[in-house]
């Protein structure tokens, strides 16, 4: 699609949980625009609504009210299972937790977005095997995660990430179990994705040195965007 289009774009978002006293604005009604190829960090305090607004960019939650609109398409018009086919195809995911298989090899949880998809047996266990070269650990591919240290796993999981060739990917919190310097080995690898492959980048993080590998830093307060801007980088 083309550069000068939005990504993804939320038009006046708001998202309420509860009711009554228990009544919680998450969202208050926020705008924002990501283009094609901007990496771009999301931060703020708890209860910010940060990950309020990931969760609606991942298609795992919906708005209480505004548009959400991915490549022009609004997703709030789309059923359960088109919102399913959207981040199997066009979404990556990585976690804090890694969220990978234990019993299962660090091949086989790469090719799993695969298994979804459908995909012949050859051409994932190719692809898979690709991924897993791509974040340095082609020689690890038959190690469970309990074989492997935290930033190995979270390298598998960006490999599981990145093996469908996602147009977003959203990572929350990547670096948040890891010591200092598998985080900068991390960002360094989010970093090459979204420049080498044009891979757009979504990252929630409360830390200030990984939001600096970003190109744009989006601040979250009361549910409210306070601060949009880039970072220099």
């Amino acid at each position: 699609m083309s550069a000068d289009l939005p990504l993804l774009e939320l038009r006046n978002v708001s998202k309420v949980y509860g009711k009554g006293d228990a009544t919680m604005h998450a969202l208050a009604g926020i705008d924002l625009k990501i283009y094609p190829g901007e990496f771009v960090a999301v931060m703020g305090p708890s209860g910010s609504g940060k990950s309020t607004c990931m969760n609606i960019l991942g298609c795992l939650d919906t708005p209480t009210a505004g548009q959400y609109l991915f490549q022009g398409i609004d997703v709030g018009a789309l059923n359960r299972n088109q919102r399913a086919l959207l981040r199997r195809h066009y979404l990556g995911f990585v976690f804090q937790g890694f969220n990978l298989l234990n019993r299962t090899s660090a091949l086989e949880n790469v090719e799993l977005p695969l298994i979804y998809r459908g995909t012949a047996t050859a051409e994932r266990r190719l692809l898979a095997r690709k991924a897993l070269l791509a974040v340095g650990l082609a020689d690890r591919e038959q190690h469970t995660p309990g074989e492997l240290s935290g930033g190995q796993q979270q390298r598998v999981a960006i490999a599981r990430a990145i093996v469908t060739g996602p147009s977003l990917l959203l990572a929350d919190e990547p670096t948040g179990n890891l010591d200092s310097a598998r985080s900068i080995e991390i960002m360094e690898l989010l970093t090459a994705f979204n420049r080498d492959q044009g891979i757009t980048v979504v990252m929630v993080t409360h830390e200030p040195d990984m939001a600096a590998y970003a190109k744009r830093i989006v601040q979250f307060k009361d549910g409210l965007i306070a601060h949009d801007q880039p970072t220099g980088g």
